[in-house]
């Protein structure tokens, strides 16, 4: 990303492949990508399957955030000057963007939904309020094929709630909704990655540290009820490996990588493929069957996402 390639860089290199055969920073970028899709399709499942275990959603969001301080904490430790210095604007946009709010959000528009609503709505809508965020900031316009992608996006939504909008289904539109909050605020996270100076490992620091806190004042003050200690211990495994070291390590750090080397405008395609694959695994895993309306509105916002992230040739790139 960033810069104008000029006429001496050897053609096989501009395609993701050095002379020495290793990859480019936007093929490593890309690759991390993938992974956190396939992680990310975890978490829309695990936001479904919440309702239906003995975890509580305080409980699933300790081991969210805890689990990653444990396995991470030297290497936090080694980075708490840095973690001190951030400036307090973009650490908000990443603890409230990716943190408590975000997290509760998702898990209870997961519960009021289905697998393939989290998995559409959450990161197919992301390119669209992170181009919102960059307009309002004055740093971009979409145009070309990226509006007309953001319309899609828009439109496969529609598609997707329209049913429930005309049979007035109150939970589903409330569930709707509360996805299209957390969608929001995941934008902010996306963004505020990009404006602070920190390796992957100090971004996650920077969200599940102020994040663990809060949800354990919560659950220990009553305000959110936990069953922990009495939960079945296959919940308990599921959601430490999928949510703790799935989404909480792995994806954090992949994410949070993609970001710095593609920015966030193009690392929200990890949407283009996330609802996809959330529709096919829901089937087997769930026993989720999909509906005309998901069937119609999870393509629109898989093309929608992926004109969206595509970039106009500009006339000087053409010629360089």
């Amino acid at each position: 990303m960033g810069g104008i390639r000029t006429a001496a860089a050897p053609p096989v290199e501009t395609r993701g492949v050095g002379r020495t055969g290793s990859l480019s920073p936007q093929a490593v970028g890309l690759v991390a990508l993938l992974l956190t899709v396939a992680i990310w399709a975890a978490f829309a499942l695990s936001a479904r399957a919440l309702s239906a275990s003995t975890l509580l959603p305080a409980d699933a969001a300790l081991l969210r955030f805890g689990v990653p301080l444990v396995v991470l904490a030297p290497a936090l430790w080694r980075r708490r000057r840095r973690l001190a210095a951030v400036r307090p604007g973009p650490a908000l946009k990443i603890i409230c963007g990716a943190g408590v709010p975000f997290f509760l959000a998702a898990m209870y528009g997961g519960s009021l939904t289905s697998a393939a609503f989290v998995g559409a709505i959450v990161p197919g809508m992301v390119p669209l309020f992170v181009s919102a965020l960059m307009v309002a900031g004055g740093k971009s316009v979409p145009r070309g094929t990226q509006t007309a992608g953001l319309a899609m996006i828009v439109a496969g939504v529609v598609a997707l709630v329209w049913r429930h909008t005309a049979a007035l289904d109150a939970d589903a539109l409330l569930g709707v909704g509360t996805l299209l909050v957390a969608s929001g605020l995941w934008a902010l996270y996306t963004v505020g990655l990009r404006e602070v100076d920190l390796d992957p490992v100090g971004s996650i620091g920077l969200l599940c540290l102020p994040s663990f806190a809060v949800i354990a004042l919560l659950a220990l003050t009553g305000v959110l009820p936990t069953g922990i200690a009495h939960a079945a211990g296959g919940d308990i495994a599921l959601f430490l490996v999928v949510q703790g070291l799935g989404v909480g390590l792995c994806a954090g750090l992949l994410y949070a990588f993609a970001i710095r080397r593609l920015g966030p405008e193009r690392s929200s395609v990890v949407g283009s493929l996330s609802p996809v694959a959330v529709v096919l695994l829901a089937v087997p895993l769930l026993d989720e069957s999909p509906t005309l309306s998901v069937l119609v509105g999870v393509p629109l916002i898989t093309l929608g996402v992926a004109l969206a992230n595509r970039r106009p040739r500009s006339k000087v790139s053409a010629h360089a």
